[in-house]
């Protein structure tokens, strides 16, 4: 990331309100050392009012390699004059005293992203840090559940960094969200040979095969009254497992599969140890229900 004067400026200065009194000096004259993104704007207008906050998020997440000037267009119309501002919202990117691109109307996540590392790129800077923020902001979208536009932040991202694991990923997971689990699985069997091992990719690969299991899923009331009837109905535990986890009982799902590898761990060609396998493989390595289901399973192998 391109860090001026050696620190990231504060917010105040990254993003300003700009008049035709002081344009030149905090556009034109800025835009020689700092590409500036000019948004021009009004009160009134709908669009603006979505646009002007996820620039500025934008903005700030690249600590210092862009800066922001925002226009009020009622009270600078000369300034929209000049540059042909016909409807707004309307967005240029400045450098070196000239616009070098824009575009107009509300966009996408994923386009304010793109258009942001764009212009640091375009101007000489390093959009990586950059990324890692995009790739932070739309895992964020994904754990709220804006899944559609986290897919399109992602998409944004891999068409700067085609070969990123993180994002490769995240698409997946978003299209998992989405129930396109076919959607899915061709993104991951899309992703390039050279990244096709990295953990991030493995970890869809079990959250798809989890997600397809949970589509057959049975009742877990029937399935646990099957298991409380006949303890060494193997089949029945099996399935209860699946289910659990399919109503997000992953601990539960996990002691479902220790109590049947317990019992009998060649059952099913050592269905109950692969079926912990993918779900290990579908969480985070420090998960604590990784952690100690793999601790149990070791000890009942070596024991």
């Amino acid at each position: 990331m391109l860090e001026l004067g050696g620190q990231t400026p504060n917010n105040a200065d990254l993003i300003k309100d700009v008049t035709e009194a002081n344009f030149m000096a905090e556009v034109v004259e800025m835009s020689q050392t700092v590409p500036v993104i000019v948004d021009f704007w009004a009160p009134w207008c709908g669009p603006c009012k979505t646009l002007g906050p996820a620039l500025e998020a934008a903005v700030n997440n690249a600590k210092g390699a862009v800066r922001m000037a925002k226009v009020n267009v009622d009270e600078n119309q000369m300034i929209a004059g000049q540059l042909q501002v016909q409807s707004i919202p309307t967005v240029f990117a400045f450098w070196k005293g000239q616009p070098i691109d824009g575009f107009q109307g509300a966009v996408a996540p994923s386009d304010i992203a793109a258009f942001v590392t764009r212009t640091i790129e375009a101007a000489g800077g390093d959009s990586s840090g950059g990324l890692d923020d995009a790739l932070a902001a739309a895992d964020e979208m994904l754990e709220e559940g804006a899944a559609a536009d986290a897919a399109q932040t992602y998409a944004a991202i891999l068409q700067e960094d085609p070969a990123n694991a993180r994002a490769y990923a995240g698409m997946v997971q978003a299209h998992i969200a989405m129930d396109d689990l076919d959607q899915a699985e061709a993104i991951l069997n899309g992703a390039p040979a050279e990244i096709s091992d990295a953990p991030e990719l493995e970890a869809v690969h079990a959250q798809i095969a989890l997600a397809r299991q949970a589509a057959d899923a049975g009742p877990v009331g029937e399935l646990k009254a099957a298991v409380e009837a006949n303890p060494d109905d193997h089949q029945s535990r099996f399935d209860l497992a699946q289910a659990l986890h399919a109503n997000n009982q992953t601990q539960e799902a996990v002691d479902e599969l220790l109590e049947l590898f317990r019992r009998d761990r060649e059952w099913n060609e050592d269905a109950a140890k692969q079926q912990l396998f993918t779900i290990f493989d579908a969480l985070k390595a420090n998960d604590p229900v990784v952690l100690n289901g793999r601790r149990k399973l070791s000890s009942m192998i070596f024991a």
